[in-house]
Parts: structure tokens; sequence; C-alpha cells
């Protein structure tokens, strides 16, 4: 990918920081502010950020993210996040962010992507089957099962 008009910023790779005594979350609050200070230069930018404040509460999350979201995504900015956070996808469906998404398919027991960018928001919900696909116990499988489908 090239886009020689635009400045590229992100937030993707973070990691606890123990050498500062800094969490996960901190690193990852410390990297947003400086996006956030960035997005006010008067230039084209690019913001691209992976699944945003994994590192806290889905309720914060979710509120602080699509907040962040809305804030970068202005005039000449273009944001690109990915996420699994359908409440926060539903919202930013709401603020002039597309949808788009990348599936997978289980055929045989196997796991399969293609890799294709597809529009609008992802419709299967299969962790919970990976986990079988993988040889997690039993228990694990059989209480999360029953978890999800009483949160249905």
């Amino acid at each position: 990918f090239t886009a020689p008009f635009l400045k590229l910023y992100s937030s993707i790779r973070i990691t606890d920081n123990l050498s500062k005594n800094t969490s996960y979350y901190l690193e990852e609050v410390l990297q947003i502010k400086k996006l956030l200070d960035c997005s006010k230069e008067d230039i084209p930018k690019l913001f691209v950020l992976d699944e945003i404040f994994k590192g806290t509460n889905t309720e914060e999350r979710i509120a602080a993210g699509k907040s962040i979201l809305s804030y970068l995504n202005i005039s000449q900015n273009m944001v690109m996040v990915s996420t699994h956070d359908i409440e926060l996808t539903e919202m930013l469906t709401q603020n002039d962010f597309e949808l788009y998404h990348f599936s997978e398919n289980i055929q045989n027991e196997t796991l399969n992507f293609d890799h294709k960018l597809k529009e609008g928001p992802l419709k299967t919900k299969n962790a919970i089957k990976i986990l079988e696909l993988y040889n997690f116990p039993e228990q694990v499988i059989t209480e999360a099962t029953r978890l999800k489908n009483r949160t249905n």
C-alpha cells in the first residue's frame, strides 16, 4: 500500500512496558493521545488502528473508542480501524464510517480464509467453534456456548 499524499499514523502493536511500569492500556492511551495531537496538523492523514482500547472494560472501550474515532475522522483525515466490537461498529455506521470485513469458513473441521475484503459488517460468529477446532477442553466449549446462548 502506498499513499504518498497522506501522512501515516498507527496504533497497532502495543504491549505492556515493564521497564516504564506502564500497562498495556496506559501504553495505548499514550499512543492514541499522540494521534489526537497529530490530527490537528493541516495535512492529509491516514490513521490505522487495531482493536482500540482492548486493554480495558467493554463499556468504556466502546464509548472512548467511538469518541476518538469520530474525533480523528474529520476534514482531510482518513481512519481505518479493525474491531470485533459489534456495538462499536453499529455506532460507527451512524457517523460517516463505512464497514468492511474479512470472513472465514470452516469446512471439514478446517479453518479457511479467503482474504477478500467484503462490504458491510461481519455477519458470522464462530469464536467458540474455533476453540473447538483447536481441541479446547469440552468443559470450556460447553460453558462458553451456554453463556453465549444466555446473552442472546
